[in-house]
């Protein structure tokens, strides 16, 4: 069995369906979107916003019209290149590491951080990043998978997340599906812990109340058992939910 390609540079390439998924990625821009224009509650094109973990670009190439700049960084060689063969108006891409962000202080008005935390090596540095180049007052849109999902929703499997680090590498090359498990997710109580650095808007239950206002009826159909079971979930075991949304807003201390 050959070695397998580090992580970083790999990701694209493990995981095509999902990056280079036009449809899909361009409906998580909307989203995006319907949140920092709800929270915001004013026009978008004067900010300068960088997306940290951009991949492929096209999330990042979608929201960049309604910028002055967009900034999209990663250190996914294969998906930059792609991204950077894409670029439109307002859009830049560049590799960078997001424990790292080349960028001065206060340098941004929104930074996107959707999915990215679990595939860090230190979260906590990465937050703390996001809170270094983010303007007083500026945002970050904040997209968390929850440790204790079901399914896994990189490689489809059940408890994956759940498992030991050293029994999910056994599992995932038992069914063929990997070398290793990289991924490092946390409970709600871990990312209540690690976005504590921020003021914290919570628009989960906004979202599955309303998925029509916040784009999201591709994961929530109003009205769907889907949409019920989550409201149910929400309220009485909210722990559970598989996904969360947080607008977080970097105040002085």
């Amino acid at each position: 069995m050959t070695q397998e390609p580090s992580y970083a540079d790999s990701y694209s390439k493990r995981f095509p369906d999902a990056v280079y998924n036009e449809g899909q990625r361009q409906q998580k821009a909307r989203q995006i979107l319907a949140v920092l224009s709800d929270f915001l509650g004013r026009p978008l094109d004067g900010m300068r916003v960088l997306d940290i973990g951009c991949a492929t670009g096209i999330i990042s190439n979608s929201m960049a019209p309604q910028f002055q700049t967009m900034i999209g960084t990663d250190i996914d060689m294969t998906a930059l290149a792609f991204a950077s063969s894409t670029k439109g108006a307002n859009a830049l891409f560049m590799p960078a590491d997001a424990l790292h962000i080349p960028f001065r202080d206060e340098a941004f008005d929104i930074v996107i951080c959707a999915h990215v935390y679990e595939h860090v090596r230190d979260p906590r540095k990465l937050m703390k990043e996001i809170r270094r180049v983010l303007r007083n007052k500026g945002v970050c849109f904040f997209s968390a998978g929850n440790g204790l999902q079901w399914i896994e929703p990189h490689y489809g499997l059940p408890l994956l997340s759940f498992l030991p680090r050293f029994l999910a590498h056994v599992y995932l090359r038992l069914l063929r599906r990997g070398f290793h498990y990289d991924e490092k997710h946390l409970t709600y109580w871990g990312l209540k812990r690690l976005v504590s650095g921020f003021q914290v808007f919570d628009y989960t239950l906004r979202i599955i109340e309303d998925p029509a206002k916040y784009a999201a009826t591709d994961v929530c159909t109003p009205g769907s058992i889907k949409q019920k079971l989550g409201k149910t979930i929400s309220r009485m075991a909210y722990w559970l939910v598989p996904t969360y949304i947080f607008l977080l807003q970097k105040t002085e201390p």
